[in-house]
């Protein structure tokens, strides 16, 4: 098997502050768990922005130059910024910023979907800021807009015109389907680094069939052109990942997909997430792959060719 390449999703734009302390949202706590994420073995920094003052996501580029330079003067792993952003943004406001720093790596969602987050408000007896209840309530009559028009935007203004490379999130078998149209469109080239997300109510859930199925999907229509990782929302998070190991796949963790780090423990980093499942994938034989390695499995440009 290939050496095994490490995401972590730092802070994302799901959970809310009243879910965790631990919970990056300032431009400093995000720069800290960042790096201490890849001192742990993350060759992949996937990242969101966050309003400092009170943890709203953002699409602000004053709030990602608040700590991307940061991060990159401390540690050479790979800047994936998102372009999924929030559900409740525009594309114009999810792409402001990665359209000025032009990352190495950027996400892209493979399809329009339910995102629903409202099971979550149950779970917090007490709110720390005004916007967290009504910003998940929302979410049970809401659309996350990603149409093949949204996606062709996004692979020219970000792929053609500045050299990103993507994480293809997919969250249905659908959204491999919707890669392969783009792929015979000659909008991308391979290797495409496939992300399978399991566990957001409206996509796939966490189960280990579907995870196989996923699989020969992607043998079938892409052949020997993709690299495949696995991130699965909440308590399934390490078994899924462990899974993706054992098939030769890639992993990501981080607390914009999970916040604990067992059953009744909040993880109090990233990095914790990261040692863990470190542990188990060299438990398994697989080596950890670093950025430099990663930057060449995946075809990346370079640091030297970003904005920031």
């Amino acid at each position: 098997m290939s050496k095994i390449i490490i995401s972590c999703a730092v802070t994302g734009s799901i959970h809310t502050p009243s879910m965790s302390p631990y919970l990056p949202v300032t431009p400093d706590a995000i720069t800290e768990s960042a790096v201490g994420a890849a001192a742990a073995g993350a060759a992949i920094l996937h990242l969101h922005a966050r309003r400092p003052a009170d943890g709203h996501p953002s699409a602000d580029p004053a709030h990602w130059a608040a700590f991307l330079p940061a991060i990159a003067a401390r540690t050479d792993a790979v800047v994936n910024m998102t372009t999924g952003g929030s559900a409740i943004m525009t594309l114009e406001e999810r792409l402001a910023a990665p359209k000025r720093f032009a990352p190495e790596m950027c996400s892209l969602n493979m399809g329009s979907m339910n995102f629903a987050l409202y099971p979550m408000i149950a779970r917090i007896a007490e709110w720390r800021f005004d916007w967290e209840r009504p910003f998940l309530e929302r979410t049970e009559d809401m659309v996350f807009r990603n149409t093949p028009k949204d996606i062709a935007t996004i692979l020219r203004e970000m792929g053609e015109e500045r050299g990103a490379r993507f994480e293809f999130e997919c969250y249905d078998i659908g959204h491999l389907t919707m890669l392969k149209h783009f792929v015979d469109r000659g909008a991308v080239r391979p290797p495409f680094f496939i992300q399978f997300v399991f566990g957001v109510l409206g996509g796939m859930a966490a189960e280990p069939d579907t995870l196989t199925h996923l699989k020969r999907t992607a043998d079938r229509l892409f052949g020997s052109d993709y690299l495949f990782s696995v991130l699965a929302a909440g308590r399934a998070q390490v078994p899924m990942a462990t899974m993706a190991a054992a098939m030769g796949g890639h992993v990501r963790v981080g607390l914009e997909d999970n916040l604990w780090i067992g059953k009744g423990r909040l993880a109090q980093s990233n990095a914790e997430q990261v040692r863990l499942i470190r542990g188990i994938v060299e438990g398994l034989g697989r080596e950890v792959a670093t950025p430099g390695e990663a930057r060449a499995m995946l075809g990346l440009k370079g640091r030297g060719e970003t904005g920031s």
